[in-house]
């Protein structure tokens, strides 16, 4: 007897135990989230994001601790915007007073007026590292409330990292809940007109659910191993609802679909058996492809991209798990629930009336073209994508940092007028400095020589850099300001003259003497440019892996290639899009998007949808080949197989489709500018790919190629070699299942 997959095992055991399988799948939940809650999440520190240049500097600097900490700006001005008068300086000295007793505050600087006379602002720089500042900062903005509430006629506001950071987060849970608010019901609403049964709807729907909670459990101790950079979750959400539900669907319609056609002949555990022999191993592929494409982003040696690949393996590894382990167990229950109500009706005369499902009229009109006419299905439909794919080549990508947030959140509009009132402050260059003890008069030297020259530099601000040095003389910092804004072309301009020309005309002339250029403006610049750097090189992997992986599964070079053509020609059509829409600004026009959500595309976005992308690409792509093999390897001829396994697998893929769509579509509504881009890119590839790549694209380069698709299978060859010389009504080779028949 042929040895049964994996699948068909674990199925098995779970169809024959299926109250300890349902069981078993919530403690291992139950367990999940517990010790999960118990260890908590680790969280990424400063050091996990350093980068470049800028993060040589940051090196530097901390060594000498003489990095930058954090620090939090109270405002005061007059509501009326009129001059500032006594009653101010009386708050500023009240705030100062106030942040001195706080034991997270290591200094309170005097109160500074701005230049136009309507502000007057204290600096108060906290302890520790920069991003656990967040950790204390409600003490502080509780004592700039208090100030506020005394003083009616003045603004009194706080503006920091830390401060817009709790703004930002209050923001991402409303938006979350947003995101449920709208994703549950439709994806109720679809199920209920797949399946027709509540309790078909509430299978899917309670293993998504049930595998997010787990996972959000998990990726907490894997945070020990590897820092969370607060991405996590919401990639567990996005990612795991989609998949989640998809999975489940997968398994449930062949489920239903071989019920239909037994026409009440099969138990339900037989029935468990062909679904997992099927649609299990393609959930189980399709799963292992998500997961290997997303763990090259770990190549991007990036604190941030490896959270999202962490979340990103883990949902969809326990997805996968849940839809071949309790998923056959929940199945078998609602089986024997079924024809125990079928028996019953029986007993009262009614018939079955469950029949095999057919190909309704609209997929039998859209696979018309492909099927009639492929090579003009196939031309019309590549130049197509490739249109929609060109303004990839005018893509402006930028780094989405503060000054990109929503101007929603309260703490983003006093960050707007501080920077308005010191245009100076927040664009900074840091510049760190390493030499031997002995070296320090002439470092001071070349370093008042650089000051000298930036101040003569409209790009930079005219007031004296403020110098830093260790005792021992060996390591100094410098702060260098720039009058722009912090994600103007301005201040990139000013790091680029500081690099390129003062710094090696100054230090670069000094033997033994390390420095690097940090800062706002800096950081941004590095992690773009090491951004760029690696996504050759992730990209090249992401395709070879792909490639391999499909070689292994369908055992053909043909589809191989195929597979991952297509799915650069999707990532590539959705990718222009996005320019579109947020490049170009056609968001704002139709969905009201701010500008800044459109000004530029985020630079973690390419990187993260191609590689996501390619993945969810896959799940279609492995689930509908799947069906066509099928066909063909029971001696269907392969131009016949293509159109029968895309039919059969129509409905099932737009189910999965609408699903996934929705749940990517939901976060378009969020204020995080690249979530909003994340989540139209993703709802856009899923419907190109449902609609044109696997209708109309696939079917028609299948059907030309002909058996040469399967090349080099020689298992293939042979399955349509016998079946062109088997006797007419030649019945294929049965499935593998376990306990057929009644």
């Amino acid at each position: 007897m042929k040895r049964q997959p994996l699948t068909v095992k674990v199925a098995s055991w779970s169809a024959l135990h299926p109250g300890r399988a349902i069981v078993g799948w919530f403690v291992f939940v139950a367990l999940c989230l517990a010790l999960g809650g118990m260890v908590g999440t680790n969280s990424a520190g400063d050091k996990d994001y350093w980068v470049g240049e800028a993060g040589r500097a940051e090196a530097i600097a901390t060594e000498g601790n003489l990095q930058h900490k954090s620090a939090e700006r109270i405002m005061i001005t007059n509501k009326s915007d009129a001059p500032l008068g006594a009653e101010a300086k009386g708050a500023a000295q009240d705030v100062s007073a106030r942040m001195k007793k706080l034991p997270a505050v290591l200094h309170v600087a005097e109160p500074v007026r701005s230049e136009n006379g309507r502000m007057l602002m204290v600096e108060v720089t906290l302890k520790g590292p920069r991003l656990e500042a967040q950790k204390h900062i409600d003490p502080l903005l509780a004592q700039t409330a208090e100030v506020q509430k005394k003083n009616p006629d003045l603004r009194v506001e706080e503006s920091g990292d830390a401060s817009v950071e709790v703004g930002l987060d209050n923001q991402r849970a409303d938006d979350l809940a947003t995101t449920e608010t709208i994703t549950f019901p439709i994806t109720l609403i679809t199920l209920a007109v797949v399946f027709g049964s509540i309790v078909m709807v509430g299978v899917p729907l309670l293993l998504a659910v049930s595998s997010i909670g787990a996972s959000i459990g998990l990726s907490q101790l894997v945070s020990h191993l590897l820092p969370d950079a607060g991405v996590g979750n919401n990639v567990i959400l996005l990612i795991g609802m989609a998949v989640g539900v998809d999975y489940t669907l997968f398994y449930l319609k062949r489920e239903r679909e071989e019920r239909a056609r037994s026409g009440g002949r099969l138990s339900p555990e037989a029935l468990v058996g062909i679904a997992a022999a099927t649609s299990g191993r393609a959930i189980v592929v399709s799963g292992l492809a998500v997961i290997l494409s997303t763990a090259t982003l770990f190549l991007a040696a990036d604190v941030i991209f490896a959270s999202l690949a962490i979340g990103t393996i883990v949902v969809v590894a326990v997805a996968v798990l849940s839809s071949v382990t309790v998923l056959p167990a929940l199945l078998v229950k609602i089986g024997r629930r079924a024809d125990r109500k079928a028996a019953r009706a029986a007993e009262r005369g009614k018939r079955d009336r469950r029949k095999p499902e057919q190909t309704g009229r609209m997929w039998t009109a859209l696979l018309r073209p492909a099927k009639n006419h492929p090579v003009a299905t196939l031309v019309v439909s590549v130049l197509l994508m490739l249109g929609l794919a060109a303004p990839v080549l005018g893509m402006h990508l930028r780094v989405l940092s503060t000054a990109t947030h929503s101007r929603s959140i309260p703490e983003m509009k006093a960050y707007d007028r501080l920077n308005e009132a010191f245009p100076d402050l927040l664009a900074e260059h840091w510049l760190a400095v390493r030499s031997d003890a002995g070296q320090k008069e002439q470092v001071h030297t070349a370093l008042e020589a650089l000051a000298d020259r930036a101040k003569a530099d409209p790009l930079f601000s005219k007031k004296q850099p403020k110098l830093e040095t260790t005792d021992d003389g060996r390591i100094n910092m410098m702060t260098l300001s720039v009058p722009h804004k912090l994600n103007s072309s301005e201040a990139a301009d000013s790091l680029k003259h500081l690099r390129d020309d003062y710094l090696p005309a100054t230090l670069g002339k000094m033997d033994g003497v390390e420095y690097g250029v940090t800062g706002p403006v800096a950081q941004d610049v590095d992690y773009l440019a090491h951004q760029n750097d690696k996504l050759p090189v992730v990209i090249g992997f992401l395709l070879l892996l792909t490639f391999i992986m499909m070689v292994l599964v369908f055992r053909s070079v043909i589809i191989s290639l195929l597979g991952v053509l297509l799915n650069l020609l999707s990532v590539a059509a959705s990718f222009g899009l996005v320019v579109v829409f947020f490049q170009w600004g056609l968001g704002s026009t139709l969905f009201g998007f701010e500008e800044s959500a459109t000004s530029g595309i985020g630079s973690r976005v390419p990187l993260f949808l191609f590689v996501i992308l390619f993945g969810l690409s896959m799940d279609y792509q492995v689930f509908v080949v799947s069906r066509i093999q099928e066909a063909a390897m029971n001696g269907v001829p392969t131009r016949q197989a293509v159109i029968d396994g895309i039919a059969k697998s129509a409905k099932v893929v737009t189910s999965a489709a609408v699903v996934m769509v929705t749940v990517f579509a939901s976060f378009m509504f969020l204020h995080l500018a690249e979530m909003k881009q994340i989540g139209f890119s993703l709802a856009v590839a899923v419907l190109l790919d449902a609609f044109i790549i696997r209708v109309m694209i696939l079917p028609s380069a299948m059907i030309l190629l002909g058996n040469a698709s399967w090349w080099p299978s020689r298992k293939m060859r042979r399955a349509q070699e016998n079946a062109a010389t088997a006797p007419a009504g030649s019945a294929p080779a049965p499935l593998p299942t376990a306990h057929m028949h009644r």
